[in-house]
């Protein structure tokens, strides 16, 4: 699977490793992700989603269903 958060899309972005010298050479930088099991009480089912740790602190402040109409909306999440 691809290494991108299914709630805020954040996704690898490339960059630069520059060494003492100043020569640069590419790499990567990977988003925080986790597999990470949800309860819905409105659905009354689990439901298990790939998020990065800023997905996890947004979901403890609003709310699991609010943040997945939320990324339903915006394209990031397909059911």
């Amino acid at each position: 699977m691809a290494k991108v958060c299914q709630i805020t899309g954040k996704r690898t972005i490339v960059g630069n490793h520059v060494s003492h010298a100043n020569n640069k050479t590419k790499r990567k930088f990977f988003p925080n992700l986790h597999v990470k099991k949800f309860y819905l009480p409105e659905e009354d089912a689990w439901i298990t989603l790939k998020v990065s740790s800023a997905a996890i602190r947004t979901i403890n402040k609003n709310g699991i269903y609010s943040v997945l109409k939320k990324a339903v909306e915006q394209g990031h999440l397909l059911f």
